[in-house]
């Protein structure tokens, strides 16, 4: 049996982030769990957001790398993630508000 990736990202969140990346240099994932823009992956220029011992590496979507609280992780543990791409404004530090875009997670039970 092989192993799943734990995320992955649309098309439409792949050229967002390709976009963002012209504009901001190398990107990262962050998602918290927490209230308000927490419960949202985060997106910021790599290495501005500091991560430490609380936050587990889920792997990289687009060479970015994409971390998630522990806590959340218990969650979600059991789900493939998908970065996908809406439109209206997302978390007011991530770096697609600007363009009148969110990320969101969807997912899908691994089987």
């Amino acid at each position: 049996m092989t192993q799943q990736e734990k995320v992955l990202a649309t098309d439409e969140a792949v050229a967002l982030m390709d976009l963002l990346e012209e504009k901001h240099g190398p990107l990262m994932f962050h998602q918290s769990g927490g209230c308000c823009d927490g419960s949202s992956p985060m997106c910021y220029p790599r290495g501005e957001f500091r991560t430490g011992n609380a936050d587990i590496l889920l792997g990289y979507v687009n060479d970015a790398p994409f971390y998630m609280s522990k806590d959340q992780y218990e969650y979600w543990k059991h789900t493939q993630l998908i970065i996908d791409v809406v439109e209206g404004r997302g978390g007011m530090f991530s770096l697609e508000n600007p363009e009148g875009k969110r990320f969101l997670i969807r997912s899908r039970v691994f089987g």
